[in-house]
């Protein structure tokens, strides 16, 4: 044998073994079909569409994030006009993305307005307010509304795909969803339970850290209420949590009370990095968690925390106060959170924090459980449709191109197993349009091989030799072959680029058969031809 021939043999069954390998791992002796069958099950993932699942819609409520931001506002202004010795009667919000100032001192009016215009004029406008005499109205701009939207979105799908990615579920779909630019849409395959998806989803919810304005905690609304005389401080509200006791023995013991906090968080969601427990030093039977902001919250947080030491830190998660430490000192990018955690409930904070709270809470629009009849429908019907179309393909390829037909057949099944085990080794998702992508491709395999043997025929019926009619046939139906794959498969970046999940896994599985096709109609198939060639008799003809 020629020894480039050899080495092409060589590398095309080193390809073969690799493939096999792929879809079914190594063999074990004795190995059984049903055996055979499970390992290529378990190498080859499905989609929501073929093995059922969980599919969700939700609805991220952008408007508490642009709430939020304005209470903040609030807070930040109202501390830096006493800083600064700028009278007035009241600030308050007046909606979502409006703050009222009322009765700013005359005199000092052009400082409050260059004040206003310095400090926060990219993202506040200020104007007299309508109907008050020396009053301004604040006006959150446009532009800082839509960028607090896009930044609650993108954190809102970071955080939904940690957490999802705790389920160690087989390729999630987590994405943006619709016309409205608040919707993500979630599918889970292999997850029958919905209510388990949707407690990983909304663990935690939104977090934020505010000041505990009341020492004292209660067991009631109502008689936290009477404690205040009916009407609660300006700038604060009541929130149910949880206080945790330890009894004699050192068993915690929980109970439901109520805190009067602030309405204005210092620090949300969107401010925290990272955090972990350790074991307290000062207190070895406990444990703490540690935490790391960002560097613009740590310029609000310091100075809040020097102001604040001794009091309490209510951590709200969900609208619910979680634990609330004393403030021991300054905090500024790096802090730890103390309490009655033992080693698990810190574990637990750590863990809801460090996978990042949602910048907003969500709402469920749609929720549908995909059962696996239905995917096992596909799943046949796909598989029956592939093999109908391979056989019908074989065939025509056999009774029109003869022996060289056969040529034809093993480049398209080795075609088929190149991108099966693609799909395995890329850990891709199968999905019912990625059928339909093995189907095409299977079609684009015959349009390669139908070019290459027309053109041989022609060259053939030219006069020249077979060896010399193969050369010429591969070498100019080559550019042909590269120019139609190019263009199918720029079709496809854009098709997995803009399109949703199942349309992805068409595009996937389109890609990865027309990248095989080049390489097994090329490549394979003039190896063979090369093979067939050298055994054959100088003047005998080639069966095409």
């Amino acid at each position: 044998m020629n020894p480039n021939l050899k080495w092409k043999a060589l590398f095309i069954l080193a390809v073969i073994l690799l493939c096999i390998y792929g879809l079914i791992g190594l063999p074990t002796f004795p190995t059984s079909v049903a055996q055979v069958k499970d390992n290529f099950s378990k190498q080859i993932k499905l989609g929501l569409d073929l093995q059922g699942g969980t599919h969700l819609v939700l609805q991220v409520q952008v408007q508490e994030a642009i709430a939020q931001e304005t209470d903040q506002m609030v807070d930040r202004l109202t501390k830096q006009l006493r800083d600064k010795n700028i009278r007035y009667d009241e600030i308050r919000r007046v909606d979502d993305t409006h703050i009222l100032v009322r009765n700013v001192d005359s005199a000092q009016a052009s400082v409050f307005r260059d004040f206003v215009q310095q400090q926060y004029g990219s993202l506040w406008e200020s104007a007299p307010a309508a109907g008050e005499t020396s009053g301004y109205l604040l006006t959150l701009r446009p532009s800082a509304v839509a960028q607090i939207q896009e930044n609650t979105m993108s954190q809102s799908l970071e955080t939904i795909d940690r957490r999802i990615n705790a389920l160690g579920l087989t390729e999630p779909t987590i994405q943006r969803r619709g016309r409205n630019d608040n919707e993500i849409l979630v599918q889970l395959p292999g997850e029958g339970d919905p209510s388990r998806a949707k407690a990983v989803i909304q663990a935690g919810g939104q977090l934020e850290l505010r000041l505990v304005e009341d020492p004292r905690s209660y067991s009631s609304q109502s008689e936290a209420l009477s404690a205040h005389g009916g009407i609660l401080p300006p700038g604060t509200e009541l929130m149910p949590g949880r206080s945790e006791t330890r009894s004699a023995s050192g068993t915690p013991e929980q109970g439901e009370v109520w805190y009067l906090v602030s309405r204005a968080p210092i620090v949300t969601g969107r401010d925290l990095r990272n955090a972990t427990e350790s074991r307290n030093t000062n207190n070895p039977g406990q444990w703490q968690v540690n935490f790391v902001l960002s560097s613009e919250a740590a310029r609000r947080f310091g100075p809040f925390t020097e102001t604040n030491k001794g009091k309490q830190l209510a951590i709200v998660l969900e609208h619910r106060v979680y634990s609330a430490p004393v403030i021991n000192g300054r905090i500024d990018d790096n802090g730890m959170i103390e309490g009655n955690f033992g080693q698990e409930s810190a574990h637990d904070l750590a863990l809801v924090l460090r996978a990042g709270a949602l910048p907003a809470s969500i709402k469920y629009l749609e929720e549908r459980t995909v059962g696996p009849s239905l995917g096992a429908d596909s799943i046949r019907h796909g598989v029956q449709a592939s093999v109908l179309s391979l056989i019908a393909v074989m065939l025509f390829m056999l009774f029109y191109y003869r022996i060289s037909g056969a040529n034809a057949v093993v480049a398209l099944l080795l075609n088929l197993i190149i991108l099966l085990a693609a799909l395995a080794y890329f850990g891709a998702v199968l999905t019912l349009p990625g059928i339909a992508g093995v189907i095409l491709t299977i079609g684009m395999g015959v349009d390669s091989n139908v070019l290459v043997f027309e053109r041989i025929r022609e060259e053939l019926r030219n006069g020249k030799s077979p060896a010399s009619a193969v050369d010429a046939g591969f070498e100019k139906a080559f550019v042909t072959i590269i120019d139609t794959h190019v263009t199918t498969v720029v079709s496809a970046f854009f098709l997995f680029l803009f399109g949703t999940g199942p349309i992805r896994g068409f595009a996937i599985s389109l890609t990865i058969g027309l990248i095989a096709n080049v390489f097994t109609a090329i490549y394979v198939s003039r190896s063979i031809f090369q093979y067939h060639l050298a055994k054959m008799d100088r003047q005998a003809e080639l069966s095409i």
